[in-house]
């Protein structure tokens, strides 16, 4: 297998599952003023101008990670996805998938990789989800008893007994999601690349769903490079994230870390007998309601005012908490790119 140990001297090395060395896509765009005069004058000149989408990212993956691939809509996150799985060709850059290049669209890479696009359908509308999991069998070349046994326990960790023989379009989003996302695992690949696979479903679907790639790494060892904006998913899956914005890295690391980096507050929320009119002494007040304060305060003074109110106040219950971590993204949306 491209992804196993290599043997060097008496060490052994484990190559990354995905490695990616200063990627780059660009696309070139033509651009005109509105009006007759400029629609003929573009008929002999064409102004276009280059547009970077990704710029220059680098990291590796190792197999059996879970990272979440996090940016602003236009980062390049779809991108960065598309050439992974080969289904675009960068401009630049070294790209290897379990040591395949993915544009190659070798047999032996496409049998290991999965891209699942929580916008777009494989599924065939008007048949029922177990007639495209047989199209998907053959396509795929999968033996009877593999696809079988396979589907047995992907329909058991999804939940979609009742659903297989359903037409497509009779099922809710919610339905068709966890069959999409059956269809694309039948063949137990090795990587998994997941574009916003909970958008549009209700928190209980997405926690289900969350569930299930949580079980299918677990049991497989897969990769998974996972994009959502939802930060719960990121949250629930993610030690490691990798952060981009206008196509270029921003952060690469444990998501502890990118909240101790890029937070400059914490939150203290006290429980008190009585709510009392100014507590703006001890920080910003965020809310005070039934007895219970929400106070916002620099970092490096926590200790200090956690300190002060346990020693000036009736207090129930205090507890310190980071930011949401939807706060902190924001932040980092605000740095600007290296």
């Amino acid at each position: 297998m491209p992804s196993s140990l290599s043997t060097l001297g008496e060490s052994t090395v484990t190559l990354p599952a995905i490695h990616v060395r200063d990627l780059r896509k660009t696309y070139v765009v033509s651009e005109r003023e509105a009006g007759a005069v400029a629609a003929l004058r573009s008929l002999v000149y064409r102004h276009t101008q280059t547009i970077p989408a990704v710029d220059g990212i680098s990291f590796d993956l190792a197999p059996g990670e879970i990272v979440g691939f996090l940016g602003p809509n236009g980062a390049g996150k779809t991108t960065t996805l598309k050439m992974v799985s080969g289904l675009l060709h960068p401009t630049a850059g070294q790209l290897t998938v379990l040591g395949h290049v993915p544009w190659k669209r070798e047999r032996a890479f496409l049998r290991q990789i999965t891209l699942v696009m929580g916008q777009r359908n494989q599924l065939v509308w008007d048949i029922p989800a177990l007639d495209s999991f047989e199209l998907n069998r053959a396509i795929y070349r999968i033996p009877a008893a593999d696809f079988r046994r396979t589907l047995d326990e992907l329909t058991e960790l999804l939940e979609i007994g009742p659903l297989l023989r359903k037409p497509v379009r009779n099922l809710s989003l919610g339905e068709r999601m966890k069959c999409e996302i059956a269809a694309a695992l039948l063949h137990r690949p090795q990587v998994v690349l997941l574009d916003e696979p909970t958008i549009g479903l209700d928190v209980t679907m997405q926690r289900r769903l969350r569930a299930f790639i949580a079980e299918y790494n677990r049991r497989y060892g897969a990769t998974v490079l996972l994009t959502s904006h939802y930060m719960a998913d990121v949250e629930a899956l993610c030690r490691r994230v990798i952060v981009i914005h206008r196509g270029r890295l921003l952060f690469d690391g444990d998501l502890s870390a990118l909240v101790q980096r890029f937070t400059s507050h914490k939150t203290i929320v006290v429980q008190l007998r009585d709510c009392l009119n100014d507590l703006h002494s001890y920080g910003e007040v965020v809310s005070c309601e039934d007895g219970s304060v929400t106070l916002r305060v620099p970092k490096g003074d926590t200790a200090r005012v956690t300190e002060r109110l346990l020693a000036d106040l009736r207090v129930i219950d205090l507890t310190v908490e980071d930011p949401p971590i939807e706060e902190v993204i924001e932040r980092v949306f605000e740095q600007e790119p290296v």
